[in-house]
């Protein structure tokens, strides 16, 4: 592990109360620098964990639209336990960080962007989704969904928070295995099945860093949170190993959103769990 921009990543532990960790890494998943209190091990870990749900995160983005500047801006996963960051730290690099539930995220945000700039031209911004290829996915898309039409089942409690909040744009509900078990009105079957396959690994990528948000044996994984420049996607633990995947767009109202999301999650769940499933996902 190359160690010699570890020492600029102190700054974020040591004026952050309440901040971890923090670990830079590669695109291809190689640790660049880590703070100190951390097993090479685990930094090893966390730096491949976060560069794959990076990679998966960056193949979702037209989930949450089909807008012409689709750049990711950061991903945020919540746990019981604790908080991590993850945002672009130049061409090739990210910048992830790891704090405890109550810590200020504007200071930690702050903290994070700043250090980034510290880190100069070597690490410039990451680069952007490629238009031409998002188009030539998106025509592929609509030719797919006139052949295999929408998808099977269409949950009612979903379709009224898609309907209610202004700017939210569609929904899955996953079982345990992976596989949809319902969806919002007009999300067709293809467009289902890709991104329940996608959010199936930034589900499991998200619990393979609970251990960097802190070390606890009843550690609960909660939601992971994707920033697009045009939008929004939300990946929300539910009962029996189920979770949801929502999209909205960048103006919507995110807290309301958010808020209806859990509100409606209990009654997905008995929806989406077959019958004899049980235990729990986290």
């Amino acid at each position: 592990m190359s160690a010699d921009l570890s020492w600029m990543l102190e700054d974020i532990v040591t004026n952050v109360p309440k901040a971890r960790h923090a670990v830079l890494l590669s695109a291809d998943g190689l640790p660049r620098g880590a703070t100190e209190g951390l097993v090479e091990k685990d930094v090893r870990t966390i730096s491949a964990a976060m560069a794959g749900m990076q990679s998966l995160s960056r193949a979702t983005s037209h989930f949450a639209g089909l807008s012409e500047d689709r750049e990711w801006h950061q991903t945020i996963i919540e746990f019981s336990h604790g908080w991590i960051f993850l945002i672009g730290a130049g061409q090739g690099a990210y910048l992830a960080a790891a704090a405890a539930p109550d810590v200020d995220m504007q200071q930690i945000s702050f903290r994070m962007h700043r250090l980034v700039a510290r880190l100069g031209n070597n690490l410039t911004s990451p680069p952007r989704v490629n238009t031409e290829e998002s188009a030539r996915e998106a025509h592929g898309a609509r030719a797919r969904r006139e052949e295999t039409g929408g998808a099977d089942s269409v949950l009612a409690d979903l379709d009224e928070v898609i309907a209610d909040v202004k700017g939210a744009r569609h929904a899955v509900l996953l079982g345990s295995d992976g596989l949809p078990r319902g969806t919002t009105s007009g999300m067709h079957r293809d467009l289902a099945d890709t991104i329940s396959a996608a959010m199936t690994g930034i589900h499991a990528y998200s619990r393979v860093t609970s251990q960097f948000a802190g070390v606890r044996d009843d550690a609960e994984w909660r939601q992971t949170v994707i920033e697009f420049q045009h939008g929004w996607i939300f990946l929300i633990a539910a009962s029996h190993g189920t979770f949801l995947a929502a999209a909205a767009e960048h103006d919507s109202n995110i807290e309301e959103f958010t808020t209806r999301l859990h509100e409606v999650v209990p009654r997905l769940s008995k929806q989406g769990t077959p019958r004899g499933e049980a235990g729990s996902d986290v």
